[in-house]
C-alpha cells in the first residue's frame, strides 16, 4: 500500500508542478498528451484505492451532484466596487484626492494592472486547502460556488509551500474570465447542439458559474487572474505588490502585466499603452485598475460606503458603432419609472450584437435632438450597457418629428408626473400591471422573501387573470387557486404554497428589502433594521432619525418617509402582516437603561468579527456613552479589531486605551 500512496503523492505534486507552470508562469514543460496521461494514472490509482483519495487531490475538481440552487456566503470583509474614471484628467484629479488624503504629501506608488471584463469572485483557504468560493454579490453576501470554482484548473486546491508560511486563513479575490478563443470554440459546440450561443465572453464566464450542474461548468474554458486579499491571518503584508508576488509563489494566477508604477504619470503611461494594445491581449479588457500601493496609507485613506478612496478604474474609451433607430418604446419599470428605450437595426459593437439602447429620459432626447428614423452613433457604455451618443445629421430622413414622451402611462393609461428636481416621468398609479409584476417579482425573490416557484412569467399569468393585485394577496392564495393557472400540475402547485407559507416567517431586513423602496438596497435594508428594530418603528420615523443613522443619507431618507406616506403602501404591509407575515428580530444586546459608559467617548477600528460596527456603536449609546469615527484627545477608548492602522496607531500615540473586541465584551458585561 504505501508504494501505491507514494506512487499518488508523486503524481499529485507533479500535475500540481505542471498547473502551476502552465497557469502561473505561462512557461509549460510537457504537452497536453503527456498532462493527460500523468491525470489518467493517477485516476486509475485512486479509483482502486478509494480509501486514498483526498479533497485537494487534482482529481476532485468535478463529481459532486447538480445542486437545487446556490446557498450564500457572507464576506468577512466586504468586496467593494470602484470608482470610475473615465478620462487622464480624472485618473489624475484621483491622484490628487489620495494626496490630500494622506498626512504627507510625498509621492505615492501605484499598482496598475489590466481590468479583465468577467465575473469577481472570493476563494478562501483554510491551512492551505481550497474550502469555498463564492461570488462578489452584493458586496456583503455571495452565491456559494465552491463547486464550479473546483473544476477551473487554475485554481489550486493546495497551496504551494514557498518562502513565507502557508497562512490559517487567506481570502483570495479574482476575476473568472473566458478567453476569446476559447468563447469561440464554445460557441462554436454550442451552435452545433441548436443551444443560443453566448453574447460575449463575460457573459459565458458568468453563466458558467451559475450553473448547479459542476459538470457543465468543467467543461467551459474559465481561467481566472487573482488581484487582492479579503481576511488573511498568519501572514502580514506591507503592500499590496507584495502581497500579489507572494499569490503567485503559492500557485495563484496573476495577471502577467501588473506594474508597480512610482508616479501618477507611469499610471498614466500604463493606462494609455493598455488603451491602445487592448485588442493584442487574448482576453478582454475594458479599462485599468489603479491601486495606491503600500497597505498603511490604504488604512489612512479609508473607504466609503460602496468604494474605496485608494482605487479607482480607469476605463477606456467605449467601443462605438452607427446603426438605424427604428423605433422608441416607452417602458415602465417596478417603480413607475417610464424610461424610453431605442429599438435599432442590430449591430455589433465590441463582440456584442446591439438592437435596444437607453435613451435615458425626455430631456437627453432633446438635447440630443434623437427621431425615429435617424442614424445614430452608439456605445457600450462602460463596454456593457448600450446607449445613443449622437445623431448623424447628415443622414436624417426628411420626414422624421421630434419625439415626445407620452402623458399616460403606456399600460394602464393613467397619468405621469415628473417628481421635482428629477429627470424621470412617473407613472404613479401602484396599480399599473407593470408595476405590480415588477414589484411581486421583487418581493418574491431570492433576496428578498425567498418565495421558490414565482418566476417571471407565472406572476405575469396571475396578475393578467387577476389572481392577484399586490404582493399581498399571495399570503391569501390557495392550492386550488394555483391549480387554475395554465400548464400547472398538482406537485408545482403544493410546492408554490408551501413556499408562500414559508416566507410568512423571515427578516425584518428581507422584508424591507422586498417592499421595494426606491434608493434602499438590500445592505441598507439590513441597517435600517438592525436600528430601528420594528417595522412600526421603520414607519414612523422623522426624516431626522433617518438621517442620523450612518450610511442614511438625504435621498434615502426622503424615499423612506415618501414611501410610508403612501395610505396604499401601509394598506399592502398590513395585508401581509393580516396575512400571517412575522419577523425575527436580529439579535442585539438586551438590557436596562444603564450609566456604564456615560459621557465615555468610544472609537471603532478594524474588522469587527462578534458583531457589525452599528451593533457595537449601539451598545456604547445605549449604556450613555457616545461613539466617534475619529480618534482625538477627547477618545476614552479604541476597540480595535484585525486591520486595525492609523486610528490604532494614533490612540497609542495620545495613550488612549485600547481594547479588543472581547475586553469590550467583558466591560460590558457580556463575557
Amino acid at each position: 500500500m504505501s508504494s501505491v500512496q507514494d506512487r499518488i503523492e508523486r503524481l499529485r505534486e507533479k500535475i500540481e508542478r505542471h498547473n502551476y507552470l502552465y497557469y502561473v508562469l505561462d512557461n509549460p514543460e510537457i504537452s497536453d498528451a503527456e498532462y493527460d496521461v500523468l491525470m489518467r494514472e493517477l485516476l486509475h490509482l485512486e479509483s482502486q484505492h478509494p480509501e486514498l483519495i483526498t479533497p485537494d487531490s487534482p482529481t476532485q475538481r468535478v463529481g459532486a451532484p447538480p445542486l437545487k440552487e446556490f446557498g450564500t456566503i457572507a464576506h468577512r470583509i466586504p468586496m467593494l466596487s470602484l470608482e470610475n474614471a473615465m478620462n487622464e484628467s480624472e485618473i489624475r484629479a484621483f491622484d490628487e484626492r489620495v494626496k490630500r488624503g494622506l498626512d504627507r504629501q510625498d509621492e505615492v506608488t501605484y499598482v496598475a494592472e489590466s481590468k479583465l471584463d468577467g465575473l469577481a469572485v472570493e476563494l478562501i483557504y483554510e491551512e492551505g486547502i481550497f474550502v469555498s468560493g463564492s461570488t462578489r454579490g452584493d458586496g456583503y453576501m455571495g452565491e456559494d460556488i465552491t463547486q464550479n470554482l473546483r473544476t477551473i484548473r487554475s485554481i489550486p486546491l493546495k497551496l504551494m509551500q514557498e518562502k513565507l508560511p502557508i497562512p490559517s486563513l487567506l481570502e483570495v479575490r479574482g476575476e473568472v474570465f473566458m478567453e476569446k478563443a476559447g468563447f469561440k470554440t464554445l460557441n462554436e459546440q454550442r451552435l452545433k447542439d441548436e443551444e443560443p450561443p453566448f453574447a460575449n465572453p463575460r457573459n459565458a464566464a458568468a453563466g458558467s458559474l451559475r450553473q448547479l450542474d459542476s459538470s457543465i461548468t468543467a467543461k467551459r474554458p474559465l481561467k481566472i487572474c487573482c488581484y487582492g486579499l479579503g481576511r488573511v491571518e498568519g501572514v502580514a503584508f506591507s503592500s499590496h505588490w507584495e502581497s500579489l508576488m507572494q499569490l503567485k509563489k503559492w500557485g495563484l494566477p496573476v495577471n502577467p502585466h501588473v506594474l508597480l508604477c512610482n508616479s501618477i504619470e507611469e499610471t498614466i503611461d500604463y493606462y494609455k499603452t493598455w488603451q491602445e494594445k487592448r485588442d493584442e491581449l487574448p482576453y478582454d479588457i475594458d479599462g485599468v485598475v489603479i491601486k495606491v500601493n503600500d497597505f498603511p496609507k490604504r488604512e489612512q485613506l479609508g473607504i466609503r460606503t460602496r468604494s474605496p478612496r485608494w482605487a479607482i478604474a480607469g476605463k477606456f474609451k467605449a467601443k462605438q458603432a452607427t446603426t438605424v433607430l427604428e423605433d422608441i418604446e416607452a417602458s415602465v419599470g417596478r417603480t413607475g419609472a417610464i424610461t424610453p428605450v431605442a429599438h435599432l437595426k442590430p449591430v455589433n459593437v465590441g463582440g456584442a450584437v446591439v438592437s435596444r439602447a437607453t435613451l435615458h429620459n425626455q430631456d437627453e432626447i432633446d438635447r440630443k435632438d434623437i427621431r425615429i428614423g435617424d442614424t445614430v452613433l452608439i456605445q457600450r457604455a462602460g463596454d456593457v450597457i448600450p446607449e445613443v451618443i449622437k445623431v448623424i445629421l447628415n443622414k436624417r430622413p426628411p420626414e422624421t418629428k421630434p419625439f415626445i414622451l407620452p402623458g399616460e402611462c403606456p399600460v394602464c393609461g393613467d397619468r405621469v408626473i415628473r417628481p421635482k428636481d428629477e429627470v424621470v416621468i412617473r407613472c404613479q398609479n401602484i396599480a399599473c400591471p407593470a408595476q405590480v409584476k415588477g414589484r411581486i417579482e421583487h418581493f418574491a425573490s431570492k433576496r428578498a422573501m425567498n418565495i421558490d416557484g414565482l418566476g417571471t412569467k407565472l406572476i405575469a399569468q396571475m396578475v393578467d387573470t387577476e389572481l392577484i393585485h399586490s404582493f399581498a394577496d399571495l399570503y391569501y392564495l390557495s392550492k386550488k387557486d394555483i391549480l387554475s393557472l395554465e400548464r400547472m400540475a398538482e406537485k408545482s402547485a403544493r410546492n408554490i404554497i408551501n413556499s408562500i407559507g414559508t416566507s410568512r416567517r423571515t427578516t425584518l431586513s428581507r422584508f424591507i428589502y422586498g417592499l421595494g423602496i426606491r434608493n434602499v438596497g438590500e445592505h441598507l435594508a439590513q441597517v435600517l433594521a438592525q436600528e430601528l428594530r420594528t417595522l412600526d418603528g421603520l414607519m414612523s420615523a422623522t426624516y431626522d432619525q433617518l438621517h442620523s443613522i450612518d450610511e442614511i443619507g438625504p435621498i434615502v431618507a426622503d424615499s423612506v418617509i415618501n414611501f410610508f406616506a403612501s395610505h396604499e403602501n401601509r394598506r399592502v404591509i398590513q395585508q401581509c402582516r393580516d396575512g400571517g407575515v412575522k419577523f425575527e428580530l436580529p439579535e442585539v444586546i438586551e438590557r436596562e437603561p444603564s450609566t456604564l459608559f456615560v459621557d465615555k467617548i468610544f472609537v471603532f477600528t478594524g474588522t469587527l468579527e462578534k458583531f457589525a460596527r452599528y451593533e457595537a456603536e449601539g451598545i456604547v449609546e445605549r449604556f450613555g456613552g457616545h461613539a466617534t469615527k475619529s480618534v482625538s484627545k477627547k477618545t476614552d477608548y479604541v476597540v480595535a479589531g484585525p486591520g486595525a492602522g492609523s486610528k490604532l496607531r494614533k490612540a497609542q500615540e495620545l495613550g488612549i486605551t485600547t481594547l479588543t473586541e472581547e475586553e469590550f465584551l467583558e466591560m460590558a458585561g457580556e463575557q
